[in-house]
């Protein structure tokens, strides 16, 4: 723990302001960077982009500060599934050790167009698949507010999210297809963003499960969430999804009514942990007290306890059609063989670990003629009947609330991506959001014993980011947690005793 806070430490408005004085360079933060990802200790971390980002701090510092551009010189990490030309890109699979793609996703040209620089990748869950950061080929990636280093922080874009609740960088790119940012978002103490399907572009992510699949990334703040969906979100017409709808600014972030919100008692209920349900009902209380209606409905059990199989069933049929091509030809770690099946065989069979395996063997077993009216087909018409539901509450509600997780970060001996039956409401009804498109966000809740951070989640209706964005602002001021790190945590402590 560093005794004294440094710019790196602080929020991208906060940074931008001190470069604008001229009391930090472009290249201090760079530099600042690089020596904290090369001091990381949780194995956060797939390829590296220092020499490159040092030529261009000094580039930038050569530059006048743009007052109006506040990405410019702040350094970013990049999940390792988004496409980077000519930096490694393995998608945290030894499929694709040594591939080096040939052009950047829309997303990190955007950011490259607006002077943010990248200084690394950051470690995942193998191709994306599975929610503990323990199944990437580079091993299981520990949350930093663990000083035992036995807790996890989440997946599938746990590197992303260790760089930020660390303090490697201000904010991190990463995608979420069930809940893979809002969840280590919630263990890391973090705000999570998964903007309206279609908002911001996929073109260059690696495909997991397309119909679910969202581009996203990490902050500390709600603010800076904010102007990161603002440059982000942008028509793509290499993305064949990117929505035609008009975009709108919604940063600075603009509060002028009070809204309808739910909290779905079912979630709740299944909620054991009576410090996350305090401090939930802290929140619940004094937005009621800003002048929220806050509501408490009921959601059919079946339909909630459905989401995880439908899930599952679909996330595994849409990624075994996606990642066919990795066969050792096209693309992949080539494997000796006689004959074309006998190369992809030993390619996929050595490049793919167990877990990326059966997930693969579900999803062919799905997609079989014989078999896809009564599970293909059925999981899809489960997703039709959760997204109706939902629908049904958005005609009523500004947005759903609810603790992101049932728990803080779990030990590392305690999670698991292998398939399994038990089931808790509260731990996979985040794929809401995924399942009908719509923003989501979690932002700081509390942190338990004063040592591990959890989160609380706001979901609304398609294309109503700004909703969301000012339900989170709001919270946010309530919570006193903006700007979280491991290297703030004892003064987001003080702030929030104080406070309450």
């Amino acid at each position: 723990m560093e005794k004294e806070l440094h710019v790196l430490d602080l929020t991208i408005e906060e940074i931008h302001s001190h470069l604008l004085n001229g009391d930090v360079k472009v290249s201090d933060l760079v530099k600042k960077a690089i020596e904290r990802v090369k001091k990381d200790e949780f194995n956060a971390f797939e390829a590296y982009n220092f020499e490159e980002a040092l030529k261009e701090a000094e580039e930038l510092d050569k530059e006048e500060v743009p007052s109006d551009n506040l990405l410019f010189g702040i350094p970013y990490i990049c999940k390792d599934n988004l496409s980077t030309k000519g930096i490694e890109t393995t998608g945290g699979s030894n499929i694709l050790n040594g591939y080096i793609p040939l052009f950047d996703a829309t997303v990190v040209t955007i950011l490259k167009e607006k002077k943010a620089v990248l200084i690394a990748k950051a470690t995942l869950d193998e191709l994306a698949m599975g929610g503990s950061g323990k199944s990437g080929h580079k091993g299981i990636q520990l949350n930093p507010y663990d000083e035992n280093k036995e807790s996890l922080i989440g997946g599938s874009s746990s590197g992303s999210a260790v760089a930020v609740a660390s303090s490697v960088t201000p904010f991190a790119l990463g995608s979420d297809t069930g809940d893979s940012i809002r969840k280590p978002a919630s263990f890391g103490g973090l705000v999570g963003y998964k903007p309206t399907y279609g908002l911001i572009s996929r073109f260059g992510l690696y495909p997991f499960s397309v119909s679910l699949d969202h581009v996203g990334y990490f902050t500390r703040s709600v603010d800076d969430a904010a102007l990161l969906f603002d440059t982000l979100n942008k028509f793509d017409e290499n993305d064949f999804t990117s929505s035609i709808k008009e975009r709108k600014a919604i940063y600075p972030i603009k509060n002028n009514e009070k809204r309808k919100i739910c909290v779905i008692k079912e979630v709740i209920d299944s909620i054991k942990d009576e410090d996350i349900l305090s401090r939930f009902n802290y929140l619940v209380e004094n937005l009621k007290k800003e002048g929220y209606l806050v509501d408490y409905v009921s959601v059919d059990p079946s339909i909630l306890k459905a989401i995880y199989p439908a899930y599952i069933i679909i996330s595994s049929a849409e990624a075994t059609s996606n990642n066919a091509n990795l066969d050792g030809i096209k693309f992949g770690n080539l494997k000796e063989g006689n004959s074309y099946p006998e190369v992809m065989f030993n390619t996929r069979n050595e490049g793919f670990s167990e877990l990326i395996k059966r997930r693969f063997i579900l999803g062919s077993y799905a997609l079989m003629s014989e078999n896809q009216e009564e599970v293909y087909l059925k999981a899809k018409k489960v997703r039709r009947v959760v997204v109706n539901t939902f629908n049904e509450l958005f005609e009523k509600y500004d947005a759903f609330i609810g603790p992101a997780s049932p728990t803080v970060a779990p030990k590392i001996n305690q999670a698991s991506d292998n398939f399994d039956d038990t089931y808790l409401i509260a731990d996979n009804y985040l794929a809401i959001g995924n399942f009908g498109g719509y923003p989501s966000i979690t932002i700081p809740l509390g942190i338990k014993d004063d040592k591990m951070p959890f989160g609380v989640s706001i979901t609304s209706p398609i294309f109503k980011d700004e909703d969301t964005f000012i339900i989170a602002k709001d919270c946010e001021n309530i919570l006193k947690m903006k700007n979280l790190s491991t290297k703030t945590k004892s003064i987001i402590l003080k702030n929030m005793k104080e406070a309450q």
